[in-house]
């Protein structure tokens, strides 16, 4: 059994009561205590943690004696140890599910969902500052040893009593119709989970969570038999059972259970608890499914769809699109990085500096380990679609002795598509010109049996840009470096009598010799008064300020203009919208807006869709009319830019 687009057997009422939760944003009807009370303070809320922050590391440091309290001073770098912990599972649960091995849940995620669950931090936040109000005020909660056996135990048996117990019960009053609408249907929003979704609740719902999770640690803390470590193990087995019970892969082997067969009482699997956010009104317990077999509500397809999860392989996809990291701090951008940046549209922010020493080892991981790795997953009609990212940055390609090193993980990667049957491969931002890879030509030269085709996207790019420019356009500015799309460009606006106008002399050359068995309306102008202007890396800070007021410069490149006129109009690089059954999409395409993908992206998945049997690479050029024309007929969409200057 395995859960895709639609879950059988269900019933008429769960399928009604399934759609109406696709259907919720958040709770339908919100009761007291939804928000959050720091809700209005956006990413300030973290000031409210700062004094308690201070005052414990202040305290630690003047003190000393049985005046230095251990247990107060690591409050907050465990708090940053569970945001760690969260992270590494969302990167993780990311990878595996873009991988398909052990995958529960076919269908997509959407930025609908990244958005809901951004605040997973919250908890934390609000943990946290109960554990500081708690070290100072709670008897027994000061000065706390490193270990003590006696309250460890006790923990995980009034865990396994009292808390699971009680937490069924309290979910299945969750579920009664005047609760559901009111609180909990804001986290049943997300049928398809990723490990934050275990904490996203209105706060009313996390209060009642933390006085069950308090029963075990206030117990601690009353009988003396409390330390640092039992606290922390248990907080962190809250942590694990939770992401682990929402990533939405399989990983716990079925060994476990046939070593010991009674554990199937005590741990819950993923694909167990994912019955729950999918058939709804059943698998109720919190981490332990022996009161689901008590009182009767543990689905009965429960091991047949930890069976089928387990059995699942590496998906093999049928277009796959090839990119790299581009500035230091992309990585976070990436979708297996921070969620929310992710999701937006890449962007240098001030507060990325301070994570630098994390951004430079990073670097240097990508740097020794030196793989491609799966970086995302969407489905498009019925092609399967992958992204696969070279562990090189931007300015590595610029850098000659790197040249065989980055060749050798393209071709690896394209050797490797062949094996697995994979229809198009395209290049995206691997295309860096001619010096690198002769516009990836080199490959199918190397290897012309290939039955993987590889797609530049460069005719696209093309199309891209000449529908980018207003029709009553006679004359345009092209500049800047000199590609195989730029010379596409000149060509085809030659072919339509518009001129091309060049500000330098070797621009100017190089055109009118690529053009000289054509008629060529390549011209000269160094003070050329058009306003449009296309333009490639190279171009000058001097030529951009010099550009007539309301000129609007339309990128020919991979890379995105840097802005310096407030007066002028900027177009984004080559892309249009995607339509909407294009699934999975929850992360922006580097500077990208959202929904938006690259021309040369887009090229294969038509390139595929087509079932066009030629690559597209080297120096060839497909029909831009008809590469044009494939494109809108699939849904694909021109972005028109904006009125307004300096945006689009």
């Amino acid at each position: 059994m395995c859960i895709k687009y639609t879950w059988t057997p269900i019933k008429d009422e769960t399928r009604k009561l399934i759609k109406a939760q696709l259907q919720r944003k958040m709770a339908s009807n919100p009761g007291i205590l939804t928000e959050w009370p720091w809700t209005p303070l956006g990413n300030f809320k973290y000031v409210l943690v700062a004094p308690w922050a201070i005052h414990s590391i202040y305290s630690f440091i003047v003190n000393d004696g049985e005046d230095r309290d251990l247990s107060y001073f690591l409050i907050f770098p465990f708090m940053l140890f569970r945001m760690l912990h969260n992270q590494l599972w969302i990167s993780f649960s990311r990878y595996k599910t873009s991988k398909g091995s052990g995958r529960i849940i076919d269908k997509g995620l959407e930025f609908e969902q990244v958005d809901r669950e951004r605040n997973w931090d919250d908890q934390i936040i609000f943990n946290g500052l109960l554990f500081f109000l708690g070290s100072r005020h709670v008897t027994g909660g000061r000065n706390l040893p490193m270990w003590r056996g006696d309250g460890f135990v006790i923990t995980f048996l009034l865990h396994a009593g009292p808390v699971e117990f009680l937490y069924y019960w309290l979910h299945r009053a969750l579920h009664h119709h005047y609760l559901y609408s009111r609180y909990h249907s804001h986290h049943h929003s997300s049928i398809v989970t990723e490990p934050i979704t275990s904490v996203i609740h209105p706060f009313g719902e996390h209060i009642a969570y933390f006085l069950l999770f308090a029963i075990p640690l206030y117990t601690m803390a009353l009988t003396g038999t409390g330390s640092i470590i039992s606290y922390a193990v248990y907080v962190t087995y809250i942590d694990l059972m939770n992401n682990m019970g929402h990533c939405n892969f399989e990983l716990i082997p079925n060994w476990t259970f046939s070593l010991f067969p009674p554990l199937k009482y005590f741990i819950y699997t993923p694909s167990y608890h994912s019955l729950h956010h999918t058939l709804f009104r059943t698998n109720y317990c919190l981490f332990m499914p022996l009161y689901d077999y008590i009182y009767g509500t543990m689905e009965k397809t429960s091991d047949e769809l930890y069976e089928s999860s387990l059995k699942r392989k590496d998906e093999a996809p049928d277009v796959l699109h090839l990119t790299h990291l581009t500035t230091p701090d992309s990585i976070y951008q990436l979708p297996l990085g921070f969620a929310s940046l992710a999701s937006e549209p890449h962007t240098s922010t001030w507060y990325m500096w301070l994570m630098w020493p994390v951004t430079f080892w990073s670097m240097m991981l990508t740097w020794i380990y030196g793989r491609t790795f799966v970086v995302e997953r969407q489905r498009f009609d019925k092609l399967k679609l992958q992204t696969w990212a070279i562990p090189k940055y931007s300015l590595q390609y610029f850098l000659p002795w790197q040249n065989e090193a980055i060749n050798s993980l393209i071709e690896e990667a394209i050797l490797k598509a062949e094996e697995k049957g994979v229809k198009v491969v395209s290049l995206g931002l691997l295309n860096q010109g001619e010096e690198l890879n002769r516009y990836g030509g080199l490959y199918t030269r190397r290897y012309p049996q290939l039955k993987v085709k590889v797609v530049d996207g460069s005719s696209l790019a093309v199309a891209v840009i000449l529908n980018s420019i207003p029709k009553e356009t006679t004359q345009v500015v092209l500049t800047g470096n000199l590609t195989k799309v730029a010379y596409a460009i000149a060509f085809s606006l030659s072919q339509r009598g518009i001129e091309v106008a060049t500000l330098y002399k070797d621009e100017y050359l190089k055109l009118t010799k690529s053009l000289s068995a054509t008629k060529s309306e390549v011209v000269l102008a160094k003070g050329s008064g058009s306003k449009i202007w296309l333009v490639g890396d190279g171009l000058s800070k001097e030529d951009q300020l010099n550009a007539p007021k309301g000129t609007m410069f339309v990128p020919f490149s991979q890379f995105p203009l840097k802005k310096l006129r407030r007066d002028c109009f900027y177009h984004c690089t080559p892309a249009m919208k995607i339509p909407k059954p294009l699934e999975n999409v929850y992360s922006c395409e580097n500077w990208l807006p959202r929904r938006v993908m690259s021309a040369w992206r887009i090229a294969g998945i038509v390139h595929a869709l087509e079932g066009w049997n030629e690559h597209e690479c080297g120096y060839a050029m497909s029909d831009i009319d008809k590469v044009w024309e494939a494109t809108l007929r699939h849904g694909f969409q021109p972005l028109i830019p904006n009125a307004t200057p300096n945006k689009y």
